[in-house]
C-alpha cells in the first residue's frame, strides 16, 4: 500500500518516537525511529526520507547540527525540530540553519500530524516546481536546437544554391562543346575519340541532373512559407506531365497511362513545385521499369484530400531501404549496383514539397514486384 511520506523521528526519548508512530502510521505514513544522532545520521543517509522529527537536544550532540549533512543528502527533504527548550532565538537559529519549523514538547498528536501535513505539502511543491523548472529547461534547450538546426539546413540550402548555380554555367557550356564535336561540326573524329567523348557526354548529362536536383531541392528548402500560393487544378497537370513523359515511355516500351477523373480537384500549392513532385516520381516509374512494363497514374479523392498514385511494374525497393526513402542522396541497395543512373535526391524533393504543401508523402514496394507511391494533398474547399 502507498503511503503519504517517510518520516524520521530522531529523539533520545523512547515516548516522543513511540507517541510520533502511534500518531502517524495511523494517518498512512511510513514512520522510521532513531535514539540518537548517529544513528539518525546512518539512516539518512541509507533510507529515503521526506521529512525528519529532530530533537534539538540528545546526550550525543546537537540535533541542529544534523540539518547541514540531511540537506547535503537531499535538498528537499523538511526538517521540522522538536525541542523542550523552546525559544525565540532557538527558533530563528534553527530556521535560519535550514529547518523548517519547530514544535515544542509536549505538543498534541493534532498539533504534530497539521505540522507533518504542512511540511510534506511544501516538499511536494518543492519537488513540483523544480520538475517544472527541468521540463522548461528542457524545451528551452530543445527549441534552441530546434532552432539552431532550422539555422544549419538554411545555410546549407544556399550554400547547395549557390554552388549548383555556379556550376551550371560551365557544365552546360563544356557539354555544348563536347556535343558539337560529337556532331562532327568541329571536323572529322576517329572512332576512339568518339568513344571518349560520347562518356564523357553522358557524365556531363549525369553532372546537370545533379546540379539541377540540388537547385530543385534548395528551392524547395528555401522558399518562403509565406510566398503567396495559388489554386491548382490537379487534372490538367498531371496530363501535362505524363504528355511530357509519353515519348520516353514508348522509346523503352514501358505502358504509361494517367487515370484522371473529370470533376476538378484544386488545391492550395505552387504549380512549379506540383510540377517538381510529378516529374520525379513519373520520371523515376519509368526509369526503374523494364521493358514491357507499365507506369499507372491515378488522381482521386480520400475524404477531404486529393490522392496522387503512381505505380510501376519495376525493380521495386527493398524493405530495409523504405525507411529512408525520401532521405538526400540516399539510393536504395537495389538500384546502387546497377547501371541506371541517379542523384538520390528526386524523392527528397518529392518530400519537401508534399511537407510543404501540408502533405503527406507514402510508399509501398515489393522487390521485384513494383512500387506505388502515393501523395496525400489537402483538397480546397470550392464553395468557400
Amino acid at each position: 500500500m502507498e503511503t503519504k511520506g517517510t518520516i524520521l523521528v530522531i529523539d533520545d526519548e523512547l515516548g516522543i518516537r513511540e507517541g510520533c508512530r502511534r500518531a502517524l502510521t495511523p494517518e498512512g505514513f511510513d514512520v522510521q525511529t532513531a535514539a540518537s544522532i548517529k544513528e539518525g545520521q546512518q539512516m539518512v543517509q541509507k533510507g529515503d526520507f521526506d521529512l525528519v522529527l529532530l530533537d534539538i537536544m540528545m546526550p550525543d550532540g546537537r540535533g541542529i547540527d544534523l540539518l547541514e549533512p540531511i540537506h547535503e543528502k537531499d535538498p528537499d527533504i523538511v526538517c521540522v525540530v522538536i525541542t523542550g527548550y523552546a525559544t525565540v532565538e532557538l527558533a530563528v537559529n534553527a530556521i535560519k540553519r535550514g529547518a523548517y519549523d519547530f514544535i515544542s514538547k509536549p505538543f498534541a498528536s493534532d498539533m504534530l500530524i497539521i505540522t507533518v501535513n504542512q511540511g510534506l505539502e511544501k516538499r511536494r511543491l518543492s519537488l513540483e516546481a523544480k520538475r517544472l523548472q527541468k521540463i522548461e529547461q528542457h524545451a528551452a534547450e530543445l527549441a534552441h536546437a530546434k532552432e539552431e538546426m532550422e539555422r544549419l539546413d538554411k545555410f546549407k540550402s544556399a550554400f547547395m544554391l549557390m554552388v549548383a548555380h555556379e556550376l551550371r554555367s560551365p557544365v552546360a557550356g563544356a557539354q555544348s562543346l563536347v556535343r558539337t564535336l560529337l556532331r562532327g561540326l568541329a571536323g572529322d573524329l576517329n572512332e576512339r575519340q568518339d568513344e571518349i567523348l560520347s562518356r564523357i557526354n553522358v557524365r556531363l548529362d549525369m553532372l546537370i541532373e545533379l546540379i539541377n536536383d540540388l537547385l530543385s531541392l534548395a528551392a524547395s528548402k528555401t522558399a518562403d512559407q509565406d510566398q503567396p500560393r495559388e489554386r491548382v487544378m490537379l487534372g490538367p497537370l498531371i496530363q501535362k506531365v505524363g504528355d511530357h513523359f509519353a515519348i520516353e515511355a514508348q522509346s523503352k516500351n514501358v505502358g504509361l497511362t494517367c487515370v484522371i477523373p473529370q470533376n476538378a480537384l484544386v488545391v492550395q500549392a505552387s504549380e512549379d513545385g506540383l510540377e517538381k513532385i510529378l516529374h520525379n516520381l513519373i520520371g523515376n516509374a519509368i526509369k526503374y521499369t523494364p521493358e514491357r512494363g507499365s507506369v499507372s497514374v491515378e488522381l482521386f479523392t480520400q475524404s477531404d484530400q486529393a490522392v496522387i498514385s503512381v505505380s510501376d511494374t519495376g525493380i521495386g525497393i527493398p524493405e530495409n531501404d523504405l525507411s529512408q526513402i525520401g532521405e538526400e542522396f540516399f539510393r536504395a541497395g537495389n538500384v546502387r549496383g546497377t547501371k541506371i543512373q541517379g542523384t538520390g535526391l528526386g524523392l527528397s524533393i518529392v518530400k519537401q514539397y508534399t511537407d510543404r504543401f501540408g502533405g503527406k508523402m507514402d510508399v509501398k514496394s515489393k522487390q521485384g514486384e513494383g512500387t506505388t507511391f502515393t501523395i496525400l494533398l489537402p483538397l480546397v474547399d470550392q464553395s468557400a
